[in-house]
């Protein structure tokens, strides 16, 4: 469904949840909020912006769900990333913060990075969530241009936080040309509160990152979600998954970059 221009009325006030809090965890402490009722469904963040940027599917997704989201090693402390750490160790973060909050099994909603998260810990735990959705992420990180010139970009220069010209490089996650205006406003000022340095920690570990060959363990049925426009997942990369993953099912979002969960 195409956001309305209701919907992406983004100077209206964040969404705030029903409750928030921190979690403390083993190795960090992370802030989680809640939304809605219903049945849990956890959602888990992308590369930058945290919860805030998924303001507008949390607001879809509360009138059905309990959302649960909250926030990876980075977010609110960059000093996190003194100490080392890979994917493993934040499905980890993933399984406690689920223990923490006494879900047996509850459902996961992983957008880009978080859904790289999310199927680590399904590939390694495949009985800790009864069903998987995962929108932006592929067996690899694609090897196009687009995706090396976005790490390139995020790992080498310093780049100025929301300035108008770098602004612009936001254009290749909306998968085209996105016109000023509240939307970009919104995803440009949000995702900029997530120092660059962790964005570009993230990106390294997506770029390290190789599921191929362990998909086949993932044993929960998965829906996965991309968008026709998105850099930095092929068609080719998502049937790739489809075919490993037994009880799986292909979403293409039409006109969607890699920030589907924000537009559409």
């Amino acid at each position: 469904m195409k956001a309305s221009g209701e919907w992406l009325t983004f100077s209206r006030p964040a969404y705030e949840p029903d409750e928030s809090g921190w979690a403390h965890l083993r190795s960090y402490t992370t802030r989680y909020g809640i939304w809605g009722d219903g049945p849990p469904l956890v959602l888990l963040p992308g590369l930058a912006g945290g919860m805030d940027l998924l303001d507008p599917v949390i607001r879809v997704l509360a009138r059905s769900f309990r959302v649960i989201s909250f926030e990876s090693r980075g977010e609110a402390d960059c000093f996190a990333l003194r100490r080392r750490f890979d994917l493993v160790d934040l499905a980890d973060d993933l399984g406690e913060f689920l223990d923490w909050f006494g879900l047996e099994s509850p459902a996961l909603l992983g957008v880009s990075f978080g859904a790289a998260i999310a199927l680590e810990l399904a590939i390694r735990q495949p009985g800790r969530m009864r069903a998987m959705m995962l929108q932006g992420i592929g067996p690899r990180l694609e090897a196009g241009l687009m995706p090396r010139v976005a790490g390139m970009v995020l790992s080498r220069y310093p780049l100025p936080a929301d300035n108008p010209f770098f602004n612009q490089f936001f254009n290749l996650f909306f998968g085209m040309k996105q016109p000023d205006g509240p939307m970009f406003d919104f995803v440009t000022r949000t995702c900029w509160r997530t120092d660059q340095g962790v964005i570009a920690n993230r990106f390294g570990l997506l770029e390290r990152a190789d599921f191929a060959g362990r998909l086949r363990k993932v044993k929960v049925p998965t829906l996965l979600l991309s968008g026709d426009r998105d850099v930095l997942v092929s068609r080719t990369g998502i049937n790739e998954m489809a075919n490993q993953i037994a009880d799986s099912r292909v979403v293409r979002i039409g006109g969607a970059g890699h920030l589907a969960c924000v537009t559409h």
